[in-house]
């Protein structure tokens, strides 16, 4: 989709802010990428990613992700 096609152009840098600072982010990435692939395992953890503690956890893991690979791919 455009959002994530969006996304995937920003610096690496940007992305880091807007995965930490904005936690819908994340979540909206991968609610979208469930339209793209139907995979229910991403759809799940694009709603884990609203609640709190969970989300938290995701936010971690996608960002050193982000750092490492300069791709959100947990669960993508």
């Amino acid at each position: 989709m455009d959002f994530i096609r969006k996304f995937e152009e920003l610096p690496k840098w940007a992305k880091v802010i807007l995965i930490l600072c904005a936690g819908i982010v994340p979540a909206a990435i991968r609610i979208n990428r469930y339209f793209e692939t139907k995979n229910e395992d991403t759809l799940i953890v694009g709603v884990l990613c609203v609640v709190p503690m969970a989300g938290l956890v995701i936010q971690i893991i996608d960002t050193i992700s982000e750092l490492t690979d300069n791709k959100i791919k947990f669960v993508m």
